[in-house]
């Protein structure tokens, strides 16, 4: 599906006048691996979230936010498009390559992912509604977390928990920077058990693919979405969607990508109440 300017920016002002202001707090720096005297240096630097809540109130969903950076650069983030909207946001830091190779971070992904589950009850959060989401690295690992299960049942976690998958601009095939360190180039495309591809199925959380124009981003991003689209729904999968967000290159799709997040998060929140 294509969605042009005028339509996000319709979608933005709409978010805006329907969702009332919350007042928030922030809880920085928290380590969300288990145990930490496991941890070396750079774990215990890196693996680190921030928590972003809505104060007084309760049964709120959580939107798991990774950055992006290619695995070689970025930190952990709160974006303000998502403050302020009645749901927390955890910001997640992982491990960057070349101190780490694969599947280091996407461990990573998983072990703040699992802290989610176990604790956002604590703060006042529902458990049943917590959505993955992130911009180009941080999507892919989202994405890597919820279709390969066994990142998550390392903790004893069911990856159709996940209430919606939301990456943006996530790359579906082997990321780049996995192939690097493998000394295969950027323009070679490989679809082994580090690509979302590979691990495509019928039983998957919801799923809302977001890309910028396919002749302005990076690489063959949309592509390579448009074909994970397909192949889900090839594999039986009821609830695969794909938006191409025309007149936007990588870095600028994220800001008409946010309304979109949030209106997904509020459709399948009423969805799930509602059973």
């Amino acid at each position: 599906m294509k969605l042009i300017c005028r339509t996000c920016t319709t979608l933005c002002l709409l978010l805006i006048m329907t969702i009332p202001a919350v007042a928030q707090r922030t809880l920085e720096k928290i380590f969300y691996y288990p145990d930490s005297a496991k941890a070396d240096t750079y774990q215990k630097q890196q693996c680190r979230l921030d928590l972003y809540i809505p104060k007084d109130m309760k049964g709120f969903a959580t939107i798991v936010w990774f950055h992006g950076g290619g695995i070689t650069g970025g930190g952990r983030e709160l974006p303000k498009a998502l403050m302020d909207r009645g749901v927390a946001v955890i910001g997640v830091g992982y491990r960057l390559s070349p101190k780490v190779h694969a599947p280091a971070y996407i461990e990573d992904a998983a072990a703040a992912v699992a802290w989610a589950f176990k604790h956002i009850a604590e703060y006042g959060g529902d458990s049943r509604l917590i959505f993955l989401s992130g911009h180009s690295a941080g999507g892919y690992l989202t994405s890597m977390v919820t279709l390969d299960k066994s990142y998550l049942a390392r903790y004893q976690i069911d990856a159709n928990r996940i209430a919606g998958l939301i990456p943006f601009s996530g790359q579906a095939i082997t990321h780049f920077t996995v192939r690097q360190e493998l000394g295969i180039k950027d323009t070679q495309p490989i679809i082994d058990k580090y690509a979302p591809l590979y691990h495509v199925r019928a039983d998957a959380p919801p799923m809302l693919l977001i890309t910028g124009d396919r002749e302005m981003e990076l690489l063959g991003r949309y592509e390579e979405n448009a074909y994970l689209n397909r192949m889900m729904k090839l594999a039986g999968h009821k609830a695969t969607r794909l938006y191409e967000l025309q007149g936007f290159d990588h870095g600028g799709m994220a800001t008409p990508a946010f309304p979109l997040l949030l209106r997904e998060v509020e459709t399948i929140k009423k969805s799930l109440q509602q059973k």
